[in-house]
């Protein structure tokens, strides 16, 4: 599973450093959410600072397990010839000049595991720039819901007010007849005024939301977008328990976790490893004059003799491993619970939107019919036309809200798995 994760990672990793989409004059992105995600991917700045960051973290594998450069040093003995000559630095003039070529070797396995404790941090770093490609992903999907919010609540809207200028012209109509009174012409006008107030609310949120996604796809905040054609669609088989185990898989935050968690239990086995000495290595070979007549070979060694420092080292690996593991469940128990909140929340949405479109729309749109033909015959009053009209809004905008709840729920979720 380890490698698995690894290899998907680093293959999610080769897809964001991908170049950017090439967009034209004649095509604007924003009709669907497929399009907003490629220009994310490409061009949002947090994003691409975290690509590097992994591919740094990445670069430092290598070093963490290489040995140390080797050191060189010269020494050169009696420059004077006890004193017989000025002070001479060649090696032919001085009495003899020594070499040592030294090279610092740690104890055995401790390369090892510091590479292995680099590697998991570029994991840990790696999940870290998934997490936030997720985290823009969710965003860019909930933005796109919003604009498909605004754009269809501004379409029924405009429906209304068109509506409500023939209702008025209605009530206009009969009380220039002398069927009704005044009030109903007022009220009439009150309602074309309350609508027309709406639309320029609405107007400024569909411009709030296109500016909070052009800023997640880093372009200005007044360039143009594509109206929103359509909106995901919604999964149908969601078993809690079998995505869960996609969210133990997949999650970016819990990849990382266990990959701290991996770096911790291997920063402990160093850590006592440290009980044991380094080493050092040399070579000297002597100078006299013009020849090299003496060998000589050196072994260095440190002596771990502050134990109660190297205890305390352990006792601190110690802890952050049992810091680690307890990050790690309380990640893991998060997920569930926010998993499991926003499954309840889809499916309330879904079942709201379903009552609203299958019971609650059909019996106000045939409320409205009925009180418009009573009307007309003079059988009820404009205020519970009125009324039965305001009825009818409200299952429309219920319908819409339930969607946009719906594919918010969606996003949420598509985030905690790290995967559509």
């Amino acid at each position: 599973m380890q490698a698995y994760l690894t290899t998907t990672a680093l293959a999610v990793l080769l897809v964001l450093g991908a170049p950017a989409y090439a967009q034209t004059d004649d095509v604007l992105p924003g009709a669907s959410v497929e399009s907003l995600l490629n220009l994310a991917k490409s061009q949002n700045p947090e994003l691409a600072s975290m690509r590097f960051e992994a591919q740094a973290a990445r670069e430092r594998v290598v070093p963490a397990g290489a040995l140390m450069d080797p050191k060189f040093r010269v020494e050169w003995m009696d420059v004077t010839k006890g004193g017989t000559q000025a002070p001479a630095l060649w090696p032919g003039d001085v009495g003899s000049t020594k070499y040592t070529l030294m090279q610092d070797l740690p104890w055995f396995g401790k390369r090892d595991l510091k590479q292995s404790m680099a590697q998991q941090d570029a994991q840990a770093v790696e999940g870290k720039a998934l997490s936030t490609w997720a985290e823009l992903a969710a965003k860019v999907k909930i933005s796109h819901a919003q604009r498909y919010f605004f754009h269809h609540t501004q379409q029924l809207t405009q429906e209304l007010l068109a509506l409500t200028n023939r209702l008025a012209a209605l009530a206009q109509q009969r009380y220039a007849s002398g069927l009704v009174m005044q009030q109903d012409a007022i009220r009439a006008q009150v309602e074309q005024t309350a609508l027309q107030t709406e639309l320029v609310a609405l107007a400024g949120e569909a411009r709030q939301a296109d500016a909070r996604l052009n800023a997640l796809l880093a372009r200005p905040s007044n360039a143009s977008l594509a109206e929103p054609l359509s909106l995901r669609p919604i999964p149908v088989a969601r078993e809690p328990e079998a995505l869960m185990a996609r969210v133990r898989q997949s999650n970016p935050q819990l990849f990382s976790e266990q990959a701290r968690l991996q770096s911790a239990e291997l920063s402990r086995e160093l850590t006592h490893k440290n009980r044991y000495p380094d080493f050092t290595l040399a070579i000297t070979p002597t100078q006299v004059q013009s020849g090299i007549n003496e060998w000589g070979v050196m072994l260095e060694l440190n002596i771990p003799l502050q134990q109660g420092t190297r205890r305390a080292q352990e006792r601190e690996a110690q802890a952050m491993l049992e810091a680690a593991q307890k990050r790690r469940e309380a990640v893991t128990n998060q997920l569930w619970s926010d998993l499991s909140e926003n499954l309840s929340g889809l499916d309330a949405a879904q079942r709201t939107e379903q009552l609203t479109k299958t019971s609650l729309l059909p019996q106000a749109e045939l409320t409205f019919q009925s009180a418009l033909a009573s009307y007309e015959n003079g059988k009820l009053d404009f205020a519970t036309l009125l009324e039965a009209q305001r009825q009818v809004r409200q299952a429309r905008q219920s319908q819409l809200k339930a969607q946009l709840d719906a594919q918010m729920r969606l996003a949420e979720i598509e985030k905690l798995l790290g995967e559509e």
